[in-house]
């Protein structure tokens, strides 16, 4: 039976060189949840052979049940019925039981209300097999961070309405922010919340592109102070779907076809309230956006894995001028590019994932009961402080990378199939339509550089690639590390450029500064793990080599890192010039170049 956990060796070889442990122990509290519930873990051992158990079955079910029902969930789609329910195509809702089935659908709720409780690294593993399965269904079973902002900020009532339902997977879930004038600008929601006499809340007004909208269970943003503009007005709102929430119209789209996109109208319906008035959008959608940015990056990285699968095999078997096309240079060139541009996203967004569990580890121990010792509790505060700055950084960094990197494969191996990419007798052509929205969606590649060129300006990168050289590195990749100091030095000297010439210059230049800070902390991963301990070994299958054996993972993936970085080091040198050149024509000659706005004909 296929299996798309243990198929891919490099989650494997992650699994065995991220330390888990640590992870495990911060989320089960040092395992204090094992003498109260029979299932939960009482060491660091269980808890991984849980995690690899867990990804073991995700991964059969996705290649074995889910991946033969993605095309036919394509092409038949969502069905908005005339009394505004919406029907999932045949195949989701098939996959969706098997999940529940699974109990796969509250990966990181807490025990008590019969979830897993596992990292958030973990989940983001998970994500990306079923993305790599079907990206559509990613959409509905990656919602788990509605559920978690329930947990993480609801009232322990609301908290027991809904949880124990999204853990047995009985109801699905939306986050419900965007509106037909207050797209990325969420500042300029609408949507009213009110009170009636008694102090219920009620919602009025529209959302659209809400995916997965028709869902069970609504997190909606709203203006709860009708004279306060901006972010200050907004609250957050739960509410069920029901009689007063009414689906307008199902989207039709270039992709995800088998993930319905919604508009909404909500009449006067009744809802709670989540936390506290005012900080809907500061605090609460801020957690949300983040914890669904690391999902998108985990469906980018699921398919492209499978796009990068359909090409390779496709390149393999293909016979032109006598030989596989997989030996001709520049297809060669291609397939490696792809293969290594997937393995340095997925060390991003693990890495990231990592430092969220972290972050999230060091907020629980301050919070509700600090440390009584001053000194522990000063140094609790600023580890809090760090790995939130880091969080921040890397967070936007490996939504935007892994959704560039995406695209940038599925174009590849629709290119790498040549005319037959281009019909659907292959699944490359869906995961091009399915690959577009995730530079889209939960923030475009260009305000996700906005986000992280501030990490990257404010001194936090350098801080973090510092971090990162202070692991045990073998003298084999000695002269790549060298390489690294070098482009860091480029970087901290464009950083000192930027800031000079003030912050507009700063977003212009912000996707260079971006790209730089994270071709080093990818050099430095892949450096990592080329330096690993794990003793593994893998087969010679990945467009390194042709003969079928097998190689000791650390040499290969000294390889990665040895042509990752060398071919990087150029682009970050030509980028730094680039920074540094002063140019401002796109403000000065914008208007000139560009020409006027064309006036349409009645």
């Amino acid at each position: 039976m296929a299996n798309y956990y243990r198929d891919n060796d490099d989650i494997q070889f992650l699994v065995r060189h991220i330390d888990l442990g640590k992870l495990a122990a911060v989320c089960e509290e040092n395992f204090k949840f094992a003498g109260e519930f029979d299932y939960a873990p009482a060491n660091a051992d269980e808890a991984i052979q849980n995690y690899r158990l867990v990804l073991d079955a995700l991964g059969q079910l996705s290649a074995d049940f889910i991946a033969p029902r993605a095309e036919d969930v394509d092409r038949e789609g969502n069905t908005l019925n005339e009394d505004g329910s919406v029907t999932y195509a045949k195949g989701t809702s098939e996959s969706l039981e098997k999940l529940a089935q699974a109990e796969a659908m509250g990966f990181t709720l807490p025990h008590r209300f019969g979830g897993l409780n596992f990292p958030n690294l973990v989940y983001s593993m998970a994500i990306e097999i079923v993305s790599r399965a079907d990206a559509a269904l990613m959409n509905i079973f990656g919602l788990q961070g509605i559920a978690e902002t329930i947990n993480a900020f609801a009232t322990e009532e609301i908290k027991k309405k809904y949880l124990y339902d999204f853990c047995a997977g009985k109801v699905t879930g939306a986050m419900v922010l965007t509106e037909p004038d207050a797209g990325s600008d969420l500042q300029a929601v609408k949507l009213r919340a009110f009170q009636d006499d008694g102090g219920n809340w009620f919602l009025h007004g529209v959302k659209r592109f809400i995916t997965n909208g028709c869902g069970d269970v609504l997190l909606v943003l709203a203006r709860s102070e009708p004279d306060r503009s901006k972010g200050l007005g907004l609250s957050l709102f739960v509410c069920d779907r029901g009689p007063a929430v009414h689906i307008r119209r199902l989207e039709e789209k270039l992709g995800i076809h088998g993930s319905p996109t919604c508009e909404i109208f909500f009449d006067n319906t009744p809802c709670e309230i989540i936390g506290e008035r005012q900080r809907g959008l500061v605090t609460y959608v801020m957690v949300l956006m983040n914890g669904a940015r690391i999902g998108i990056a985990a469906q980018s990285l699921g398919i492209a894995e499978a796009a990068f699968r359909v090409a390779r095999d496709y390149a393999a078997s293909r016979k032109q001028f006598a030989v596989t096309i997989e030996k001709l240079p520049a297809v060669r060139d291609m397939l490696i590019d792809m293969k290594i541009a997937i393995e340095a996203g997925r060390a991003l967004l693990y890495e990231t994932s990592r430092v969220v569990d972290i972050e999230i580890g060091y907020a629980r121990q301050l919070e509700p009961n600090p440390p009584e010792d001053k000194a522990q509790a000063k140094q609790l505060k600023n580890d809090s402080r760090k790995y939130k700055r880091y969080a921040a950084m890397l967070t936007p960094m490996s939504k935007y990378y892994c959704s560039e990197m995406c695209n940038k494969i599925a174009y590849d191996s629709i290119q790498v199939l040549g005319g037959s990419g281009y019909m659907r007798d292959y699944a490359c052509e869906r995961h091009a339509r399915d690959a577009r929205i995730t530079t889209i969606y939960e923030g475009t590649s260009q305000l996700q550089i906005v986000a992280a060129v501030r990490g990257v300006c404010s001194g936090t990168a350098g801080k973090f690639i510092a971090e990162l050289t202070q692991q045990q590195f073998q003298p084999e990749v000695k002269d790549l590390l060298e390489k690294l100091v070098e482009g860091a030095e480029q970087l901290k000297k464009s950083v000192a450029f930027v800031k000079e010439n003030g912050n507009e210059y700063m977003d212009l230049y912000g996707r260079a500064l971006v790209d730089i800070a994270i071709d080093l902390i990818n050099g430095h991963l892949l450096c990592g793990q080329a330096s690993t301990k794990v003793d593994m070994e893998v087969a010679a299958g990945d467009g390194t080599a042709d003969n079928g054996e097998t190689t000791p993972m650390k040499e290969r993936k000294a390889m990665v890192a040895r042509r990752y970085i060398t071919k990087n080091a150029p682009k970050i040198a030509a980028l730094a010039e680039l920074i540094c050149t002063g140019d401002k024509s796109t403000f000065t000659d914008y208007e000139t170049v560009i020409g006027p706005v064309s006036e349409l004909e009645n």
